[in-house]
């Protein structure tokens, strides 16, 4: 009997170990889920469970995003802190249409839109490209004094390499069976025993 799997299983990996006895967890990778299973569980179970660690890090994720009206909040709160309150848009949203950018701002309809890819990405880099954004607000273009905006907000360096290592992991090929190890300075998003 062929069941028919209620999730993308291009965009899943699921990696079995020996050395796992009884735990399974998973974690987000890019645009993919890798799912960590024992290496004696069954295809059955494996579905069963791929299926209940992609519930529970969209239900995780979904408590972490930001709806438009709080994002436009954080941008005014990030304004208010970073920028002396002077950037202030008409509009801030999330969009889906943006796979290229992480965000885009236009100062003339002082709108934000911000790329739904960002969401579930850590609160810092959110806040990272709400702010890059806001500072187009006031300087549309990246010369020197767009930077010096930037300089107040203290993660800028390290949500610009989080972001570029996001882009760099997209790039990597993706062999079959190739033993990784986990996310660096990540903890699996779910887990259960």
């Amino acid at each position: 009997m062929h069941v028919e799997l209620p999730f993308d299983r291009s965009r899943v990996e699921v990696r079995r170990s020996a050395r796992r006895s009884r735990t399974v967890s998973a974690y987000r990778e890019g645009d993919r889920t890798v799912v960590l299973i024992p290496a004696r569980m069954s295809h059955a179970e494996e579905q069963r469970w791929v299926a209940q660690m992609l519930e529970k890090l969209a239900a995780q994720e979904s408590r972490r995003v930001l709806g438009d009206d709080a994002l436009a909040a954080r941008a005014r709160e990030l304004s208010a802190a970073y920028l002396g309150d002077r950037a202030r848009p008409v509009q801030v949203r999330w969009v889906t249409n943006q796979n290229s950018r992480w965000g885009s701002c236009t100062p003339s309809e002082r709108t934000i839109r911000l790329s739904h890819r960002l969401q579930g990405m850590p609160e810092y880099v959110v806040d990272y490209v709400l702010l890059h954004e806001l500072a187009h607000l006031l300087v549309p273009d990246h010369g020197p004094s767009f930077w010096a905006l930037l300089e107040a907000y203290p993660r800028t360096e390290r949500a610009r390499g989080y972001l570029e290592g996001v882009v760099s992991a997209a790039r990597l090929p993706h062999i079959p069976g190739a033993r990784h190890a986990g996310p660096p300075e990540a903890d699996p998003a779910g887990s259960c025993g």
